[in-house]
């Protein structure tokens, strides 16, 4: 055997640093490796049945908890289009109010009590609007929970990548269980 062969096994079994005893099992194909498998550093090499069963049921969590922040986005912004349009039927109920106060000022002639034609119509304000420092928090809050989201989805992206017939089927079961859990709020509007 030469030189090279011998140093390059070598190197292929050393896998990191890592002794002849604990080498992860990686692979880029589909494989069903339980015991000896690592998943995203070499720290979390699974050395157990038990080990591997906590892999899997984090791993699930893991999903459901996407499902859950996502639902946590759509509540964030259905309570904000919720309370600018409370803000709006506030402001149109008061304008409505004061529209109609200023009319019953008027006498039978149609004039008011001074002897004017009609009271002079009060100023209109605008509706009202939400500042931009009230935005800009929302956004941040919005941006804050979209990238929390993203980090999720990547970590799991990232877990699927192993090609691990038993991690893949956590994650399937993961999305399931958090769709059942988080998205009765889209079933319920769409009865509405």
């Amino acid at each position: 055997m030469s030189m090279a062969a011998a140093s390059s096994s070598a190197s292929g079994m050393d896998m990191g640093g890592m002794g002849m005893g604990n080498t992860c099992k990686i692979s880029m194909t589909w494989n069903w490796y339980t015991v000896g498998a690592c998943f995203i550093s070499d720290s979390w090499q699974i050395t157990s049945g038990g080990m591997f069963a906590g892999s899997c049921i984090g791993v699930i969590c893991l999903v459901i908890s996407l499902e859950f922040l996502r639902r946590g986005q759509r509540e964030y912004d259905g309570w904000l289009a919720r309370k600018d349009k409370n803000m709006l039927a506030a402001y149109n109920a008061r304008h409505d109010l004061d529209a109609s106060s200023g009319s019953s000022v008027q006498n039978s002639n149609g004039k008011g009590p001074t002897g004017s034609a009609l009271p002079a119509a009060t100023p209109v304000s605008a509706p009202p609007r939400v500042d931009r420092m009230t935005l800009l928090q929302r956004q941040v809050l919005r941006s804050l929970l979209h990238a929390v989201q993203f980090g999720v989805a990547y970590f799991i992206m990232l877990l699927a990548m192993y090609y691990n017939g038993y991690i893949i089927i956590c994650i399937i079961i993961g999305a399931f269980l958090g769709a059942f859990i988080f998205t009765w709020d889209q079933l319920l509007n769409e009865a509405k």
